[in-house]
C-alpha cells in the first residue's frame, strides 16, 4: 500500500520524535537522586516537566507556519541545534535553575520534530491511509518511552542522573546527523506559502468545528498522560521509597499498552468509523483513571493500580491518538504546517500547564492524580459531542 519511500521517511519521523520522548520520561527514575543533590522537595520536580511542555508546546506555533514557507527539512535542523544548547546548558550549569532553564531550550528544541512528525505524514498521505500511517508511527515511537525510564533507571545507578543528560545529547546529535544525510522534503516549493497567508491559515484551521472538537481531546488526553508520567516518579520513588530500578521497570510497564491501542486503532481504521474509535477509545480512558482513582479514595498507594490503571489508559490513548490527529488534519492538505502545530503546540502547552498546576498539590497519595486523570477523561467526552453537535452535517455522521 505505502511507497518505498514511506520505510526511511517512517524511521525518520520515529527518530526526531523520539528524542523528545525521550527527554520527557528518562529523568523520571532519578527523582529522588535530583533532588537530594539540588536540595529541593522531590514534589518541585514535576516543574521539570512542565518547563519542557510548555515550550514544546508554544514553539511548535512558529515552527509549524514557518515549515509551510522555508519547508519542512530547515525546522527540523534548526530544532536540533537548539535541543543540544539546552542539554549542554543542564550539563554546564550545575542548579536547579539551569535544570529548569535547560530543560526549556529543550522543549523549544524538540517542538520542532513534534509539529513535523504530523506534518510530513500528511504530506504525503490522506484518508484511511493518513489515520494508519499515523498509527503506524504511534506504534513505533512507542518503544523511545519503553527504553527511556529503564536507561534512565540503569545510568542513574551505574553512575549518576547526569549520565542519562549524556546520553540524550548525543542521541541528539545522532539524529541531526541522521536527518542531515536521509531526510528528504516532504513539501514541494511550488506548495509553499507566502507570508501574508499565515494569519490567515490560523483563522481558516482554527475556525473548522471538525479541528476544535479533536483539538480538545487530543490535549485532554496527553494532560492525562503527562500527569501520570509526573507523578508516578514521586509515588512510586518518594511514597512507596522504591529503588530507581524498580521505578523504571514499573514505569514502563503501562507503555505497550499504548503500543496496543495504536495497532487497534491501525487494524480497525477500514472497518469502523472515526466517531466508533473514539468512543472505544474514551471507554478505555475512563476505566483507566477510575482504576487510580477508586484505591486513591480510600487512602491506599498500589504499584499495582498505578501500572495496571495507566496501562488502560494508556490503551485508549493509543487508540485516540492516531484517530484524533488524522480527523483534525485531513481536511488541511495546503496548512498541513499550521495544523499539525496548533496540534502539537496545544496539547503540550496543555498538558505542561495541567502538570504545573499538579505539582501545586501535595502528592502523598494517588487520589490526586486519579482526581486529575478522571478530569481529564471527562473534557474527552465533552470534545466527542462537540463533534457530534458542531460539527457539519457529514461529520456528524462520521462520528
Amino acid at each position: 500500500m505505502y511507497r518505498h519511500s514511506f520505510y526511511p521517511l517512517f524511521f525518520l519521523t520515529i527518530l526526531m520524535v523520539a528524542v523528545g520522548q525521550m527527554t520527557q520520561t528518562l529523568y523520571v527514575p532519578s527523582i529522588p537522586m535530583m533532588a537530594g543533590d539540588f536540595n529541593v522537595a522531590s514534589g518541585q520536580l514535576q516543574a521539570v516537566m512542565a518547563c519542557y511542555l510548555i515550550p514544546y508546546g508554544l514553539s511548535q506555533f512558529v515552527y509549524g507556519p514557518l515549515s509551510d514557507r522555508i519547508g519542512r527539512r530547515p525546522i527540523l535542523l534548526i530544532g536540533m541545534m537548539v535541543f543540544l544548547v539546552g542539554t549542554l546548558t543542564i550539563q554546564l550549569l550545575p542548579s536547579f535553575m539551569a535544570l529548569l532553564v535547560g530543560s526549556f531550550i529543550q522543549g523549544l528544541g524538540t517542538g520542532a520534530g513534534g509539529a513535523m512528525s504530523r506534518t510530513v505524514m500528511r504530506d504525503r498521505y490522506s484518508g484511511a491511509e493518513l489515520n494508519r500511517a499515523n498509527s503506524l508511527v504511534s506504534m513505533g515511537v512507542i518503544f523511545s518511552p519503553l527504553l527511556a525510564p529503564v536507561l534512565g533507571g540503569w545510568l542513574t545507578e551505574l553512575f549518576n542522573w547526569r549520565a542519562g543528560y549524556w546520553f540524550l545529547f548525543g542521541f541528539g546529535a545522532v539524529t541531526t546527523l541522521a536527518l542531515l544525510a536521509w531526510f528528504a522534503e516532504t513539501l514541494p516549493a511550488t506548495a509553499r506559502q507566502q507570508p501574508l497567508r499565515v494569519g490567515a491559515a490560523y483563522r481558516h484551521v482554527l475556525g473548522n468545528p471538525r479541528f476544535q472538537g479533536n483539538l480538545l481531546c487530543l490535549m485532554a488526553t496527553f494532560a492525562g498522560l503527562a500527569v501520570f508520567e509526573a507523578a508516578a516518579g514521586v509515588l512510586l520513588g518518594d511514597v512507596l521509597k522504591l529503588s530507581a530500578r524498580t521505578v523504571s521497570v514499573l514505569f514502563v510497564l503501562p507503555l505497550p499498552g499504548y503500543l496496543f491501542g495504536a495497532w487497534l486503532s491501525a487494524k480497525l481504521s477500514f472497518r469502523l468509523s472515526q466517531g466508533k474509535l473514539m468512543r472505544l477509545g474514551i471507554v478505555f480512558l475512563a476505566l483507566g483513571s477510575l482504576i487510580i482513582l477508586l484505591p486513591g479514595l480510600f487512602g491506599v498507594v498500589s504499584a499495582a493500580s498505578l501500572v495496571g490503571g495507566a496501562a488502560v489508559y494508556f490503551i485508549g490513548s493509543g487508540i485516540l491518538y492516531p484517530t484524533a490527529t488524522s480527523c483534525a488534519i485531513e481536511p488541511f492538505p495546503g496548512q498541513a504546517g499550521t495544523a499539525g502545530a496548533i496540534l502539537g503546540g496545544m496539547q503540550n502547552l496543555g498538558a505542561g500547564i495541567v502538570t504545573l498546576l499538579a505539582a501545586c498539590f501535595p502528592m502523598e497519595g494517588q487520589v490526586t492524580l486519579g482526581a486529575i486523570m478522571t478530569l481529564m477523561v471527562l473534557i474527552v467526552a465533552l470534545s466527542f459531542l462537540w463533534l457530534r453537535h458542531h460539527g457539519s452535517p457529514h461529520q456528524q455522521m462520521a462520528v
